[in-house]
């Protein structure tokens, strides 16, 4: 049985260059977007059944984990975030009326009854960062399955509502997969790929993507390099906020996410950035300042998803049907692009152009040769008996070829057989980018070419005339 050709699942395309408009509540030019990570009492520590205590995002420079052993100065660390960073988190965001979105581990919930009613309270969300604040790097995925459920059971149980927003962080390559199959969040933010939410296709499900960040995040208070002062992490916040608000202005709007941790930005030096920062957007009127689930909401209603053909989905009769009059009755151009390492990014119209271009470059000489000498004479006697293809007949029309008087079409007979005698193949050109007096023109000039650089030229043509079929078939 033949193996199936390779393909490629990481999707380097995104949006592309035409980026879709999100249409922000009130025309905002951005939405600003802050989450609170509150993992303080979800840590490794042996106290919670770990191994060892927790290394991660702490001021403690160089932090190594303690097998067996309680470390004080971390646990301590971690219940400021907890008894001081949030309140004064917590003030600051009410007194300005912005709703953040909280990451909130299950267990440390469970261990922080106060925080939470304050959370309700002031109308936050509260999104799921797992059951426990550990590495997801390593277990199975029935284990890694059964925290999920694990994280939305205890949950629910401490908010009375499950979650609907999800972001492990310290994930696995699983993580997003089973996330999704579990079928309830509207959104899942374990990407950190794109400035606007996206849809993923994850079996039968449509999943709402919500990418985050690492950059525009007080982590980098913790790690090298990063920040130093309150300052610094204002620049950089104002420098990306100055950028996406401009981009929303002269093209699309886009999303920026900031990441906060109590232990970190809850300290005064730290948020004295973090306040200036809020300070400065709210002098902009056309703001949007939402928890991640109503960036959810706004997207589904504003943007659902329509699930469409993939090209490199596809099996390989339906391929080499679809595509394999692109180059002229050369179909085994398709047969071959089929079985390169096709993905997300050949699923357009101008990644398919590159698979079938890179079938058709790796190709012998004979073999080029056999794809031009496939190309009918432009005006030529099958043109006149009405037998070309249908592509080759529209592209030639467009050009008005189908329309010549008689002197033309004698011009055009001549022209057609002195460049067959001389190069052993018909002449080539992408008659879309041309009109009938530059077709004439290029005849003339590529008259005078070798054999060498009139194979090459005519095969860039041959590559032209594919982008035009396949940009008019519209995928």
């Amino acid at each position: 049985m033949p193996k199936n050709p390779p393909r490629y699942v990481r999707n380097m395309s995104g949006y592309g260059a035409n980026a879709p408009d999100p249409q922000w509540p009130g025309g905002a030019k951005v939405a600003v977007q802050f989450v609170l990570n509150y993992e303080e009492g979800g840590e490794n520590c042996i106290l919670h059944g770990d191994a060892a205590s927790e290394a991660f995002l702490s001021d403690i420079a160089g932090a190594a984990m303690w097998q067996g052993q309680r470390h004080w100065n971390m646990e301590s660390i971690y219940e400021y975030g907890a008894r001081a960073g949030f309140w004064r988190l917590h003030r600051l965001f009410t007194g300005a009326d912005i709703p953040v979105t909280i990451y909130g581990v299950a267990t440390a919930l469970s261990r922080s009854p106060e925080q939470v009613a304050a959370m309700q309270d002031a109308g936050w969300e509260i999104a799921s960062h797992g059951f426990k604040w550990v590495e997801h790097k390593d277990m199975p995925e029935d284990e890694e399955r059964a925290a999920i459920q694990d994280a939305i059971r205890l949950h629910e149980e401490v908010t009375g509502e499950r979650p609907y927003g999800w972001y492990t962080g310290r994930c696995s390559e699983n993580t997003v997969r089973l996330v999704a199959e579990e079928g309830g969040f509207d959104y899942i933010s374990d990407t950190y790929d794109d400035d606007l939410p996206y849809w993923l296709e994850v079996g039968e499900r449509d999943q709402l993507i919500i990418p985050y960040t690492l950059e525009a995040n007080d982590m980098r208070f913790a790690t090298s390099p990063g920040y130093i002062t309150g300052e610094q992490f204002f620049t950089y916040l104002k420098d990306a906020f100055d950028v996406l608000y401009a981009e929303g202005t002269e093209s699309t709007p886009k999303m920026m996410n900031i990441g906060l941790h109590c232990r970190l930005i809850g300290r005064p030096g730290k948020l004295a950035g973090l306040k200036k920062f809020i300070d400065y957007i709210k002098t902009f009127d056309d703001v949007w300042t939402p928890r991640r689930i109503d960036i959810a909401k706004h997207w589904a209603k504003t943007h659902p998803h329509s699930r469409k053909e993939k090209p490199s989905q596809l099996a390989k009769e339906e391929y080499v049907a679809r595509f394999g009059g692109i180059f002229e009755h050369s179909p085994w151009i398709a047969e071959r692009a089929w079985g390169l390492e096709l993905g997300p990014a050949h699923d357009s119209w101008i990644g398919t152009h590159s698979a079938l271009c890179r079938a058709f470059r790796s190709s012998s000489e004979a073999e080029k040769t056999g794809v031009l000498t496939a190309h009918p004479d432009l005006a030529g006697k099958l043109a006149q008996a009405k037998r070309l293809t249908a592509e080759s007949t529209s592209e030639q029309a467009s050009a008005g070829l189908d329309a010549l008087t008689d002197d033309e079409r004698a011009t055009f007979e001549k022209l057609n057989t002195e460049y067959t005698e001389k190069f052993g193949f018909p002449f080539i050109i992408a008659v879309k980018d041309n009109t009938k007096a530059s077709i004439l023109a290029a005849f003339h000039a590529r008259l005078e070419h070798s054999r060498d650089e009139e194979f090459k030229t005519a095969c860039r043509q041959v590559e032209r005339i594919a982008w035009h079929r396949l940009k008019d078939m519209n995928f």
